[in-house]
């Protein structure tokens, strides 16, 4: 059974994410996690610890998560009832980020499946802050929905890696899943200035083939681009449904998402990011 947290702030953005999140796990037994956290704009202990009013408010913002909790899973029950799909609500004092990591710890989850809003035009935003934060420091995978995005099935996979990384069974189960799940094809892309691959990442690249061996896979090499440039043109020219990185410190990948001028990339994300961290606690 799959375990998948699936927050909300009961926006349009965070139902989006999770009609997709039903629709791609629809074949498959799941139980979810349905989240939303609550904190007052001002919150002081101090406070707390003297003042009923504070306590009623606490109440009051409960009752009304607990609402709206209710409500979502009435949604659901009228649009995707599926009998591999259980659930349990989950309404919580606290920070979403903080939230994410204890669920996940406490709850075995494999995947956390969540809005953001995407890029913004001449303001660059690529992701949401919540969502940023659920990306750098998640120990599941970590599956990122644009809020215009309507569900297809990933039969094009595209998964850049710049092979710095040695792959173990942790690193590629997510994308096998999906592989087997959605009889994808698995584009692995790699963009460089012209060097040669090392001898370390010749040695990574062969351990992906062992693991790709029983699915659909091309191997993608690309010179003379930045691998923004890179995944923007192939994103474009094949069809990609599912984007998928390895969250690797001091990768491409950092550097890519992590930089403080965001907005000077030139990459603007339209479709699902599926990222696997580099270490899952499991």
């Amino acid at each position: 059974m799959k375990k998948i947290l699936l927050p909300t702030d009961f926006s349009d953005n965070s139902w989006n994410a999770i009609k997709y999140a039903l629709s791609f796990f629809k074949e498959s037994v799941c139980h979810f996690y349905l989240i939303h956290t609550y904190t007052p704009v001002v919150y002081q202990i101090e406070y707390m610890e003297v003042s009923t009013a504070q306590f009623g408010l606490l109440d009051a913002m409960k009752e009304t998560a607990k609402k709206g909790l209710e409500k979502v899973q009435m949604q659901i029950d009228e649009e995707f009832k599926n009998s591999k799909h259980s659930f349990t609500q989950l309404a919580c004092f606290n920070t979403l980020t903080a939230e994410i990591s204890e669920q996940t710890s406490k709850n075995d989850v494999d995947y956390v499946v969540m809005g953001t809003k995407g890029a913004t035009g001449a303001v660059g935003i690529l992701f949401g802050s919540n969502t940023m934060h659920a990306i750098k420091n998640a120990k599941c995978a970590v599956l990122a929905v644009p809020s215009d995005f309507t569900f297809e099935k990933p039969t094009e996979v595209l998964f850049p890696s710049d092979y710095q990384v040695e792959f173990q069974e942790q690193h590629v189960k997510p994308i096998l899943d999906v592989a087997t799940m959605f009889h994808s094809r698995v584009n692995i892309l790699n963009a460089s200035f012209g060097y040669d691959l090392s001898d370390y990442q010749e040695s990574n690249k062969k351990l992906l083939e062992t693991y790709f061996n029983k699915i659909t896979h091309l191997f993608h090499s690309i010179s003379n681009q930045t691998v923004e440039e890179a995944i923007a043109k192939f994103q474009l020219k094949h069809r990609i449904n599912l984007l998928v990185m390895i969250n690797n410190k001091h990768s491409f990948f950092e550097n890519l998402f992590f930089r403080s001028t965001i907005n000077h990339i030139g990459f603007h994300l339209n479709i699902p990011f599926l990222v696997i961290p580099s270490k899952i606690l499991k």
